[in-house]
């Protein structure tokens, strides 16, 4: 971190969902957006750490906050937790209502990407074709870094090579469980389940306890299974973009 800090040279893009509704099983639509913790804390680690970053959406369009992320309930109980995440999110309400438009990013201009999660990506980054287009160029190369968090990895399913494959496939990773889906009452009505398609598509998919924190590393990948795993994931960046430096 300290080298990153002092040189203050790699460019990191983070890709923030934009979609306000989770289209269900039933045709009923949930409200959603990105979940707070998972770009709250990131974001400051890499920002205290001196990581240029850039936002972007797809269409530049706002990037909203999961309310249920803000709430005392979905943080353990803790309303100071909840409290320090909705101030983290106002304070950063310039950049997260007009971020850049994804459709205008040039990948080659960055170190590496991170994908947050919540809900949002599985209804919108999940079929983005500029999602696609970033991560095509980002995976395959080694000097780069690919991170994502929880439901992030729903973003992962745009991506295919030239002749179609799916780039994420034979790669380890982690994501949000369905084990975790259940238990917080989700997974029944969810058009689809992200650990059951991740599986299903070909990756190499591993988990830790339900809530833990749980890191994958995988060569230039990063992946953290949920909002716990943020921290220990935001590190791994950083050690992985200090290798790269």
């Amino acid at each position: 971190m300290a080298i990153l800090k002092e040189k203050n040279m790699s460019k990191l893009l983070i890709i923030l969902t934009s979609a306000t509704r989770w289209s269900q099983k039933d045709g009923s639509q949930r409200p959603t957006g990105f979940w707070a913790e998972e770009f709250v804390v990131p974001h400051r680690i890499l920002t205290a750490a001196g990581v240029e970053l850039t936002i972007a959406t797809p269409g530049g369009r706002p990037a909203p906050a999961d309310e249920l992320s803000l709430s005392a309930a979905a943080n353990n109980g803790n309303q100071a937790h909840a409290d320090e995440m909705r101030a983290y999110v106002e304070a950063h309400r310039d950049l997260l209502q007009a971020p850049a438009r994804l459709e205008d990013i040039d990948p080659a201009e960055f170190d590496g990407v991170l994908i947050p999660g919540g809900h949002g990506p599985m209804q919108d980054l999940a079929v983005n074709a500029d999602v696609a287009r970033v991560l095509g160029a980002l995976l395959p190369d080694q000097t780069k870094v690919v991170a994502s968090l929880c439901h992030g990895p729903a973003s992962f399913f745009a991506a295919g090579d030239a002749d179609g494959a799916w780039l994420f496939k034979g790669r380890k990773l982690t994501a949000f469980t369905d084990e975790e889906e259940t238990q917080v009452g989700l997974a029944a009505n969810a058009p689809w389940l992200l650990e059951e398609r991740l599986r299903g598509a070909g990756a190499v998919y591993s988990s830790g306890p339900a809530w833990g924190s749980y890191v994958v590393v995988d060569g230039n990948l990063i992946t953290g299974q949920n909002p716990a795993s943020g921290g220990e994931a935001a590190e791994a960046l950083l050690k992985a973009l200090a290798e790269r430096a």
